[in-house]
């Protein structure tokens, strides 16, 4: 088919029913095969002109046959009426960040863990630049693009479906002329403003009097966030997809063929995806797509190494935060020079007091840097920084302010050095030296650490209180309504009326959203506390393992030890925290408002095989190990990824390898495919 062959001419109220039927088709399916050349083979076809009079054309007749418009029609990214707001939307699968270094030392130590994890000595890497941009998952079902969610914190991020509708690279129906697209499919993409269309932008925003964005990145984030589509639509975005969440219809034995079944069904993928099979490779990849950098159209900041083979990516799992099988490599940050103004002392959430450089405007990679950290009394001596003294900066990670470092200036006498108070800034409590950090010992009742503990508090990982962000809390503590957490409990609507930016309505809002979290997970109490070294997992097992609050409180060392994630230094600080007087004073009163503190049973909790410890190698034929991990857990078993005398049971596929042999061993109850797939049907599982 071509543009040529199409009826292009006949009034659209003259062609019947089922000639406008058939030319619809034969549009959609000519635009979509433009889209594909263009978007993903970077090999146009035809003028832009030819493209625009065949979109024209398709609307022209879908105007005079409405009954023919379809969600996934090329004309349908327009955007829709203005949303309220964005809808909160899970995740097909967690979409995890990655673990970062600059160091090649730490890519060397990179490669000989996985050697040692998937017990090899060659392995495959699928190498891929780290592109700045916004994260987003794309869900398709029966082919057809379904709904579009921000990362957000991992697990569930804001729907802005009707937005990414209208990016002309994001494919609403995928490619069937290479490969069957699957009945599932959750892709992880980042969407982002080349920075040729950037400097345009902006370039149009000053000629209509308009504030410019600072950075390419900002201006994708916000243009995805809105709440009426058609501005989305007005923004220079495109999508690159690079990774598969889920799938169900489909399976890939590696990450490349991954990739290339994305390319297949018509997503664009990142420029230069390749394989490497040494740290050599890996380092002269990163080292000329760093040569590369500045003459890029587009941001990155480094390049990221995964493990290829995605059945070993199963055995090697993720921690709570990011996989074991991925690595961002990344560049060293760009640096400017400036000067320091004035060297203030921050008192952040947990206590420890930062000095940070307020510094002369200056603009660094883009963004325009006013603040810096000095990062700590040692760092801070050992740089010999002063106020007054010429500095360079870096955004480390091309994220955050640092000062690198002092630029001499001949001729120019330096003020005196600075020093760390030795009393908190904010409450006046004699600070204490802990290694290289300055600390206020004051935990709740020094007003800055406050601030920072009820946003902690009130987190999504914690009470998960809607409403009460940094400007509200930063609010309630300097007006002197909440003095401690448990005060949180006694507001009233009255109370909050005359505040800054609140209403009888939101007033109103706000306490019922923190009422309503009386009863609440421990696990989510415990994270809200702010214990040292005590994230999401530690919080969640130490409710599982302890089952109360008091028991955690009265735990010693030793049995803290006893928590799967908890060594000896973290079960110290633990102990130290529950008992310190200030804490349990703080403590006791905000336990004391709370009706219920539950138990969450996590997922197979109570199963057929709780307790059981599954190991799977070699090749299942029925289904990928990583599916077959997911339903013995589901079971109440846990599945890991090397055998011990704790292992129950080894499952072995086609050519097992040393795990059977180290099964064989240890006595290890072993299992074939055939047993294991029986055993899922006994407890009614299906795959």
């Amino acid at each position: 088919m071509s543009a040529e062959s199409l009826d292009l001419d006949t009034p659209p109220s003259r062609l019947s029913q089922a000639q406008a039927e058939a030319l619809v088709l034969e549009l959609r399916e000519e635009i979509r095969r433009h889209d594909y050349l263009y978007y993903v083979k970077g090999e146009p076809a035809v003028a832009d002109s030819v493209y625009d009079r065949l979109y024209r054309r398709l609307l022209q007749v879908e105007e005079a046959h409405p009954d023919l418009v379809t969600p996934d029609s090329p004309t349908q990214r327009v955007g829709t009426e203005p949303q309220d707001a964005l809808p909160t939307l899970a995740h097909a699968a967690p979409m995890l960040s990655l673990d970062s270094t600059k160091d090649p030392e730490e890519v060397r130590r990179f490669h000989d863990r996985i050697l040692k994890a998937v017990e090899g000595d060659e392995v495959d890497y699928l190498l891929e630049p780290k592109l700045d941009g916004v994260s987003m998952e794309l869900v398709y079902e029966d082919g057809r693009l379904t709904r579009a969610v921000t990362r957000g914190n991992g697990r569930q991020g804001e729907g802005v479906t009707e937005n990414v509708r209208t990016i002309p690279s994001v494919p609403l129906r995928l490619r069937e002329e290479e490969r069957t697209p699957p009945s599932f499919l959750s892709v992880r993409g980042e969407i982002l403003m080349r920075l040729s269309a950037f400097e345009a932008l902006n370039q149009s925003l000053l000629e209509h009097g308009q504030e410019p964005f600072a950075n390419p990145r900002n201006a994708t984030s916000g243009a995805i966030r809105q709440l009426d589509a058609s501005i989305t639509a007005k923004r220079p975005l495109e999508l690159l997809a690079y990774d598969i969440l889920d799938v169900r219809g489909a399976s890939f034995r590696t990450d490349l063929e991954g990739v290339e079944a994305l390319r297949q069904w018509g997503l664009p993928v990142p420029e230069r995806v390749t394989v490497a099979r040494s740290v050599e490779e890996i380092l002269d990849y990163h080292a000329a797509y760093d040569a590369d950098r500045d003459v890029l159209d587009y941001e990155i900041d480094g390049i990221v190494v995964k493990l290829n083979a995605l059945d070993e990516r199963a055995d090697l799992g993720s921690t709570s935060r990011h996989p074991r099988w991925a690595l961002a490599f990344k560049f060293e940050p760009r640096k400017e020079v400036t000067r320091i103004e004035r060297i203030a002392v921050q008192v952040g959430r947990t206590g420890v007091l930062t000095p940070v450089a307020l510094l002369l405007p200056v603009e660094v990679g883009g963004v325009t840097v006013s603040r810096a950290t000095l990062h700590n009394r040692e760092e801070l001596e050992r740089k010999d920084v002063r106020e007054g003294d010429r500095v360079r900066v870096q955004r480390a990670g091309d994220v955050i302010p640092q000062v690198v470092e002092v630029v001499p200036e001949e001729g120019r006498e330096r003020n005196p050095p600075f020093t760390m108070p030795t009393e908190c800034p904010n409450c006046g409590t004699p600070v204490e030296l802990r290694g290289p950090f300055t600390l206020c010992p004051n935990r709740f009742g020094c007003s800055a650490q406050l601030k920072g503990r009820i946003v902690h508090f009130a987190s999504r990982h914690g009470l998960d209180i809607e409403g009460l962000g940094e400007e509200t809390a930063a609010l309630l503590v300097d007006r002197e309504l909440v003095r401690e957490l448990a005060d949180l409990f006694e507001l009233t609507p009255e109370v909050l009326v005359p505040l800054p930016g609140f209403a009888e309505k939101s007033a109103t809002n706000l306490v019922e959203a923190i009422r309503s979290r009386r009863a609440t997970d421990l696990r989510r109490f415990l994270f809200g506390l702010g214990i040292p070294e005590v994230g999401v997992a530690v919080a969640a097992d130490l409710a599982r393992h302890f089952r109360t609050l008091e028991a955690v409180r009265a735990a010693d060392s030793e049995a803290l030890q006893q928590v799967r994630g908890v060594g000896p230094i973290m079960s110290e600080q633990i102990v130290a925290f529950f008992a310190d007087e200030r804490n349990a004073a703080a403590i006791d009163a905000v336990a004391g408002k709370m009706e219920r503190l539950e138990v969450e049973a996590p997922a197979g909790e109570g199963g057929a095989l709780e307790g059981k410890r599954f190991v799977f190698t070699g090749a299942l034929e029925a289904m990928s190990r990583s599916r077959a991990k997911k339903l013995v857990e589901g079971l109440g078993a846990r599945a890991t990824g090397s055998v011990s005398g704790e292992t129950d049971v080894l499952v072995a596929g086609e050519a097992a390898g040393s795990k059977l042999t180290r099964a064989q061993e240890l006595g290890v109850e072993i299992m074939e495919e055939e047993a294991f797939l029986a055993l899922l049907r006994e407890h009614g599982v299906e795959w």
